[in-house]
């Protein structure tokens, strides 16, 4: 049964092929789950069982082609468009040399020299047949922006309740820790993490995975996640990273995601000031970057913001201990589908996009001693690249 929102949906789509001049269309294709941007951009059910290569040609003007094996002929009941059947290979070729012929440019979930991997997600071979047909694939990567990374008013309201509620539970999280320390309470890492966990789900927020809380050496692991059993004590004196991530539980909401710092002592030593002021100032390098250009009208590149926070801790002799990209996208999943900030471990040409969200988290990590990552999430409008969630940190913050 074909809804109204896959009709509006494949309506969308037609639109944005239209911007794009030299495109004829976008095909997607899936094989067992091999493309999941296929199942969200499309509205799909991504849990349903599928055996069967399937492939779905949307046009930039006239109805969409489904292209399924007779063992499945219903996988895409929902979107409209004809339906063409095949059984044996040498059939499902010639459908889709025939399907496809009088066309020179189709875009897919390629990525030219796999630049940006969450999107390659059509195999070689795949890549190698359609080119066989005489036709240009092209990168979908802004087409899958537009449909999978850009808010609605409901999601951006929800984004502004979750950094809220994550900003709230960090000051928790850090009056917590002084409260056990002066009552001579223990408190692991562990039990750091299962009490942030718990004000997650007192705000009416979920999460993907549990939250980071790392002492000390921990801290120099930007990913380092703390066990039942063995993870270290909070003591006096202790450096302490939380990285803390959530959103609402609503259908469509989106995520918040930040990182800050504390220290377990009144005077924080001068080394971690030195360290948290290179990560700040790479922080906002990059922010005042995006805001400057977004506010003349101007979406710069994912790579460009990583170049310019990257240059700025450069500068303060620690760039070699910057090893992760400076941000991610932001969406119903907390590494969402858009445009990333990197030009490290990628690098990403697709351009930010209006009404698209990206974290800022550039991070210094000795190994062995410590580490300090400040993090904040920053939303696209028009004309305008705002952070919610304040304050920002701009030290760290002593609490005993």
């Amino acid at each position: 049964m074909k809804s109204g929102a896959h009709h509006s949906r494949i309506l969308a789509i037609q639109e944005a092929l239209r911007d794009l001049p030299t495109v004829d269309g976008w095909l997607f294709y899936d094989f067992r789950g091999s493309d999941p941007l296929a199942y969200r951009v499309l509205l799909l059910d991504p849990t349903r069982h599928v055996t069967r290569r399937w492939y779905y040609w949307i046009p930039t003007t006239g109805d969409p082609v489904k292209l399924l094996h007779k063992i499945e002929p219903y996988v895409l009941d929902e979107l409209p468009g004809q339906v063409q059947e095949y059984v044996s290979w040498e059939q499902q070729r010639m459908l889709l040399a025939s399907l496809l012929r009088d066309r020179r440019q189709i875009a897919m979930q390629y990525s030219p020299f796999n630049a940006v991997p969450y999107l390659s997600r059509v195999d070689a071979g795949t890549v190698e047949l359609i080119r066989s047909f005489g036709l240009q694939i092209v990168t979908s990567a802004d087409l899958v922006q537009r449909f999978e990374a850009v808010w609605t008013d409901q999601q951006l309201e929800s984004h502004q309740y979750a950094v809220v509620m994550l900003r709230s539970i960090v000051d928790d999280a850090f009056s917590h820790i002084a409260s056990c320390l002066t009552r001579e309470r223990p408190l692991t890492e562990y039990d750091l993490q299962q009490f942030i966990l718990s004000r997650i789900r007192d705000a009416g927020l979920t999460t993907s995975s549990p939250p980071i809380a790392a002492v000390d050496a921990h801290s120099a692991d930007p990913h380092y996640s703390p066990s039942e059993f063995g993870s270290s004590l909070i003591t006096r004196d202790n450096l302490i990273l939380i990285d803390l991530w959530a959103k609402q539980t609503l259908p469509g909401s989106v995520y918040g995601d930040i990182t800050w710092t504390g220290y377990s002592g009144k005077h924080v030593p001068s080394r971690y000031r030195a360290i948290f002021d290179s990560v700040r100032r790479g922080r906002d390098a990059a922010l005042s970057f995006v805001q400057e250009k977004v506010l003349a009208g101007l979406f710069p590149c994912g790579w460009e913001v990583d170049d310019i926070c990257r240059k700025t801790i450069c500068e303060t002799g620690y760039g070699d201990f910057f090893i992760h990209r400076t941000g991610h996208s932001i969406g119903e999943d907390v590494h969402g589908n858009g445009a990333n900030i990197d030009n490290l471990e990628t690098q990403d040409n697709r351009r930010l996009m209006p009404r698209t969200c990206f974290s800022i988290e550039p991070g210094i990590y000795l190994p062995g001693e410590f580490g300090i990552r400040s993090e904040l999430d920053v939303y696209v409008s028009d004309r305008e690249a705002v952070v919610y969630g304040l304050p920002l940190q701009t030290e760290i913050v002593p609490f005993l």
